[in-house]
């Protein structure tokens, strides 16, 4: 009977799953014919869609076809009317050129004929001209060349006198205004720089305060003195001079780094060759200090503006140089002054004329081993350490290795030459001295006329007196000026020169 019941209920279920199933089955298939319905109405909603949009597009691309080719159409029309006029011009231009085709035709014919009647009339005028010479000959007796050669005899006669009369005219005018202009503008200048110079030599003293120091400054078998003169490079003179060390080298830095190392040494008391190389040293580098102070003293004073370093410490050198006799630094520091006051007075730039004044000669602080002249040496050295073209051309222009192209490097061809020629400013070897005063003498001697030459005032004036039968007043002033120019190409000489031509006790001056 459980049995029974089991099976039972067993079928129960079976039939519920089963009647479930069936349901299920039933509500799938009645879902699905639903959404199939829904996709067909979709697809035929899309299609109708598709059609519209696709008629649209048909509409729009028509019309927007038709607005292009009315564009096309309007700009094919303006091309052609524009062609038009285009046409129009280029026949009216052709009727022009042939008009004036006709036109030149015409001239070059008319140009022609009238060639030809010039010919004709030049033929005429030559044989009219030949007829005429030959007259000329048979009246005067003389030959075309020897009557030319007549002509020109009397005229250079007439045009040389006439040439040494104008030639006086002029330079009487120029010198009359030159004069009064230069001697305003360098006397203003020269008035408006104060400096001190001192002469030095190539030897520097050291005073000791016994003689028994000079036994030790020699050391035991010459020692000291052996270690002094290597580091130096000074030779140290130990003879009879009371109380006193001649050091001589033609080095100025050098000599004052030896001066200085030894007077520390007699200050210490202690002279051996460890301390000797200590003091060395020591007093090189202050003398490099020194340098460095001397070169920014200068630019402070010359008032130019910043300067490169370098430049700074080899302007500083300058002041152990000399050149005859005369301190290279204070030279170039009133070249400074003397350029910038005559550039401001003539409107050049004052700041390029004073750079330019101040570093003329760094090239003189150099050692042999640096090839070239000390303008040349100087020019690469403003020009390596950022200096203005303008400073660099008139420093390598100061000496006239290269030609001045401006005012500011005249300016300092002028100051180098004030400075230089000033009274007192430089010292000359007195063999150099008669050497350059004979040279001027024969100069002026070997010209044809001359009687006597003296030459004057240190050489700064020559007097040249002439024959008066042979010279007169006009050949005297081109003689002048011969003698002058061959002054100026045979000799250097700071400043001017003045040659004075004395004829029947009237003088003809010519300043070079």
């Amino acid at each position: 009977m459980g049995t029974s019941i089991g099976l039972l209920i067993l079928g129960i279920a079976l039939g519920v799953l089963a009647g479930g199933f069936v349901g299920t089955r039933v509500l799938v298939s009645r879902r699905a014919a639903a959404a199939e319905r829904e996709r067909e109405r979709l697809t035929a909603d899309a299609g109708r869609a598709a059609e519209a949009i696709r008629r649209e597009a048909q509409v729009e691309a028509r019309e927007q076809a038709l607005k292009l080719r009315a564009d096309v159409e309007q700009e094919l029309k303006d091309k052609r009317a524009e062609i038009i006029k285009i046409e129009e011009r280029v026949v009216t231009k052709e009727e022009e050129i042939d008009r004036k085709l006709t036109e030149f035709e015409r001239r070059e014919q008319g140009l022609l004929d009238r060639e030809g009647h010039l010919k004709q009339l030049q033929d005429e005028t030559k044989t009219a001209k030949e007829d005429q010479l030959r007259a000329l000959e048979r009246i005067s007796g003389l030959t075309v060349e020897e009557a030319k050669r007549q002509v020109l005899e009397r005229t250079e006669e007439l045009v040389r006198h006439d040439l040494g009369r104008m030639v006086r005219q002029l330079e009487e005018e120029a010198r009359t205004d030159a004069k009064r202009r230069a001697r305003n503008l360098v006397a203003d200048a020269l008035q408006r720089v104060a400096a001190s110079h001192a002469a030095e030599t190539t030897v520097s003293i050291v005073e000791l305060p016994s003689d028994d120091m000079k036994g030790r400054i020699i050391g035991r078998e010459g020692r000291n003195i052996r270690a002094l003169e290597n580091l130096t490079g000074v030779d140290f003179i130990i003879d009879d001079t009371p109380q006193a060390v001649v050091l001589s080298s033609f080095d100025g830095v050098r000599r004052e780094v030896a001066k200085l190392t030894l007077a520390k040494l007699v200050e210490d008391g202690r002279i051996h060759p460890s301390r000797i190389e200590e003091m060395y040293y020591r007093s090189k580098a202050e003398i490099e200090d020194h340098i460095r102070q001397a070169g920014e003293q200068a630019v402070f004073e010359a008032n130019c503006g910043k300067m490169h370093e370098e430049l700074v410490k080899v302007l500083g050198r300058l002041r152990y140089r000399t050149s005859y006799g005369q301190n290279i630094l204070k030279h170039s520091l009133e070249c400074a002054h003397l350029a910038g006051i005559m550039a401001s007075e003539l409107g050049a730039s004052v700041k390029t004329a004073k750079r330019s004044a101040l570093l003329h000669d760094l090239g003189k602080a150099m050692t042999h081993e640096v090839e070239g002249s000390h303008a040349a040496i100087s020019a690469q050295m403003a020009k390596r350490y950022g200096e203005s073209q303008h400073v660099v051309h008139a420093i390598e222009a100061h000496h006239y290795e290269v030609q001045p192209q401006t005012v500011e490097a005249v300016l300092v061809i002028a100051a180098d030459a004030i400075s230089a020629s000033r009274p007192g400013a430089r010292g000359e070897s007195l063999e150099h001295y008669i050497k350059r005063l004979e040279t001027l003498e024969r100069i002026a001697s070997e010209k044809e006329g001359v009687e006597r030459v003296y030459a004057l005032q240190a050489g700064r004036e020559v007097r040249v007196i002439v024959k008066p039968t042979e010279i007169d007043d006009d050949t005297a002033i081109l003689l002048s000026h011969e003698i002058a120019r061959e002054i100026e190409d045979q000799l250097e000489y700071p400043g001017q020169i003045k040659v004075t031509v004395i004829r029947e006790s009237r003088a003809v001056e010519f300043a070079k």
